[in-house]
């Protein structure tokens, strides 16, 4: 029997770059409150949320895309030609093929580097970040980089008082690259498909093509309740584990980023962790909604950016999300 020859990578992976995009437009509740029956304090008081931004028309999910993935290349000081994969997570590109990440790597101008597309909701990132670090520590890539992108507006019901003031648009990027010391830690992740019910998409797409369904576009809706009790007490759960995997008490965290869901939650987890004054908690939620995938590297960039958090901290990073999925781990900030 021929003997393969084993693939070398790195010992280990981190992130090496952090990069975002927000859509210029940013739209308040009042906004929102034109097409439903509530008010500006209910919402804030439901969810934290104040604004969010919304794309236009030229702010594609390939061209958010782009924009983040871009300068998470130049945060990491490498030329995009090195870049040796391509992650997206989306649920809201709308062409069930090609990849879109495959026109993103394009126009970053890789080097016909692998791209894929992955669709793990809330907690897409996360996926993304454990399949990079394989690929990096298995040795089939060099850099990647990971891209959590959506147009979540596309996907909302306006007249749905439960859901229309949760969603955003937008796109975060981190490049992951070889490290000689352990800067991700071991991913806890799973899927709890039993309450797949729980967030979901109102009707297929095959609706469409079989003439049903057709009086209203498809969008996102939740069983709200639900959706937070499983949240705040099974992810609080999922979070300790990633630290515990990690090796990492509370008390040695700086930073906190959670998928930004809901403020409700994610105080929720702060307390629930007992997590120290000291950590920064990510509140990213207020101003820019639920981005879904996008969330976590969207906080991640804004808390380096405005001084909150800086290179060098050690951040517990947990996201989840319809399916119902979810993935925690333990990194250090770029």
């Amino acid at each position: 029997m021929a003997k393969i020859k084993p693939s070398q990578g790195a010992p280990y992976a981190r992130i090496m770059g952090v990069g975002g995009y927000r859509p210029t437009r940013v739209v308040p509740n009042e906004v929102i409150l034109e097409t439903i029956d509530s008010s500006d304090e209910w919402i804030r008081s439901r969810s934290g949320i104040a604004t969010r931004h919304w794309a236009s028309d030229e702010e594609t999910v390939s061209a958010m895309s782009v924009e983040a993935a871009g300068k998470a290349i130049a945060d990491a000081g490498i030329p995009a030609d090195r870049i040796g994969g391509v992650i997206v997570s989306t649920v809201s590109h709308f062409a069930q093929t090609p990849a879109i990440a495959t026109d993103i790597a394009y126009k970053l101008g890789t080097d016909k580097a692998p791209a894929f597309d992955i669709s793990a909701g809330c907690a897409g990132f996360g996926y993304g970040l454990t399949l990079a670090k394989g690929m990096i520590v298995e040795g089939s890539a060099e850099y990647v980089v990971v891209i959590g992108v959506e147009r979540l507006s596309d996907l909302t019901d306006l007249e749905d008082r439960a859901t229309a003031f949760l969603f955003g648009d937008g796109a975060g990027a981190v490049v992951v690259g070889p490290s000689q010391e352990p800067h991700i830690g071991p991913t806890v992740w799973g899927s709890e498909g039993d309450k797949s019910e729980t967030i979901k998409q109102t009707v297929p797409w095959s609706d469409y093509r079989d003439g049903k369904g057709r009086e209203k576009f498809p969008a996102i809706t939740q069983e709200g309740q639900a959706v937070f009790r499983w949240a705040v007490f099974e992810m609080a759960k999922v979070a300790q584990q990633a630290l515990d995997a990690a090796g990492i008490a509370a008390a040695d965290l700086d930073v906190f980023i959670p998928h930004q869901a809901n403020m409700r939650i994610i105080d929720s987890m702060v307390k629930t962790l007992k997590l120290p004054d000291h950590v920064t908690v990510a509140r990213d939620v207020e101003t820019t909604g639920n981005t879904s995938a996008a969330s976590i590297p969207l906080a991640m960039e804004r808390l380096l950016a405005t001084g909150q958090a800086k290179s060098g901290d050690t951040a517990l990073v947990i996201g989840f999300g319809a399916g119902l999925v979810y993935a925690a781990t333990v990194v250090t900030l770029p």
